[in-house]
């Protein structure tokens, strides 16, 4: 009787007989225009292009499909829960429409074996089926309208294959999956908080965005810091499965960070140290010093007062700065000698005197010293 009503169908090609029977079990009724669900099953790895040169496959059905799904799924909730606040019935259809699920769904459906490919994407592609299914209802709803849909996902989907209950109060710590993710990839991970107030109602309201090595991710809202915080996280993961070029934004931040800290410090700090940097002189060099210092002005004074005819002494207030320098340098030097080589010389005891030296003394010592031939 069946292959009866096929035969009535006038199928444009024998061939499509099996295609009709196979959609039935699957959908629960025959299609109308069979060239949907051709297309809603042919996956992008077939390069196949239409006269146009436009390519042909189901990534567009995908695309209307998604939507459709969140309408009808969002409505079946909606009527399931009455009276459950908003965060709750998003989760619930998240958690219903997520790839996993669907994924599951084409799985125990036979979408899998229906699925055209050029057979080594299928091997690793993990989507495809989940995409498929997507494209499915695409087509049903291009092929049969929005109440065929419905029907479809009301009495084929949730009363036959999904526990809506089940699921429902089902916690999926989708934080804690992003987590972990992070950590096996080794990249950084921050919640931003954008966003705390007050509803109409008085309820709390927080907004948290995901950050992955500071590159922002999708944010989430809901009555506490863990919806948001779930709410962003599970966007984020769905957004890390669909666009590859925010995965690639994320370890290309990752690496200049990584980089940034295994560069080599430059300016390695100098170890070695001067004499300067420890020579202490003794009080007696110190005098010395300064009685040299006060006698060479002294001098400075007397020549600037004295005739340049009357001069006998051609050296410049710079040469004898420079000796006054340079004797003072030398008794600095042997007294740090004296200091340093104390087991190789004898001791010299000449210069101690119990007598008490007045300033006047050290300075015509220090003079006698300075420029004594």
């Amino acid at each position: 009787m069946l292959s009866n009503l096929i035969d009535r169908m006038k199928l444009p090609f024998r061939k499509d007989k099996e295609l009709y029977l196979s959609l039935r079990q699957i959908i629960g009724f025959y299609p109308h225009d069979i060239s949907y669900y051709k297309l809603a099953l042919m996956h992008k790895s077939m390069y196949k292009r239409n006269a146009k040169g436009r390519p042909v496959n189901n990534e567009r059905l995908e695309f209307l499909g998604d939507a459709i799904l969140d309408a009808t799924v969002g409505d079946i909730v909606y009527r399931h829960f009455p009276g459950k606040r908003e965060g709750f019935l998003t989760n619930t259809r998240s958690k219903l429409v997520q790839r996993d699920t669907l994924n599951r769904l084409a799985q125990e459906m036979g979408i899998n074996q229906l699925i055209l490919s050029n057979g080594r994407s299928s091997s690793h592609n993990s989507y495809m089926g989940g995409n498929a299914f997507e494209a499915l209802v695409g087509a049903i709803y291009l092929d049969r309208g929005y109440d065929a849909c419905m029907e479809f996902m009301r009495k084929r989907i949730l009363a036959q294959m999904i526990n809506i209950d089940k699921v429902a109060y089902k916690e999926v710590n989708f934080k804690s999956k992003l987590i972990e993710w992070s950590q096996k990839n080794r990249v950084r991970i921050d919640f931003k908080i954008l966003k705390q107030e007050k509803d109409k109602t008085g309820s709390p309201v927080f907004k948290y965005q995901v950050l992955l090595e500071d590159v922002e991710g999708c944010s989430g809202e809901g009555y506490s810091k863990k919806e948001s915080q779930q709410l962003a996280s599970k966007l984020t993961l769905e957004k890390l499965r669909k666009e590859p070029q925010f995965i690639d934004l994320v370890f290309a931040a990752k690496t200049n960070r990584t980089k940034m800290e295994e560069e080599p410090v430059e300016n390695v700090p100098v170890i070695e140290q001067t004499a300067d940097d420890f020579i202490v002189l003794s009080p007696e060099v110190e005098a010395h010093a300064e009685a040299a210092v006060e006698v060479l002005n002294r001098k400075n004074k007397k020549r600037e007062r004295r005739s340049p005819m009357y001069r006998n002494d051609n050296s410049s207030a710079e040469d004898i700065a420079s000796k006054a320098n340079d004797k003072v340098d030398t008794l600095a030097n042997d007294n740090v000698d004296d200091k340093l080589n104390l087991d190789d010389k004898e001791f010299d005891l000449s210069h101690i005197s119990a007598r008490e030296q007045s300033r006047e003394d050290i300075i015509a010592a220090a003079e006698a010293a300075a420029f004594g031939e």
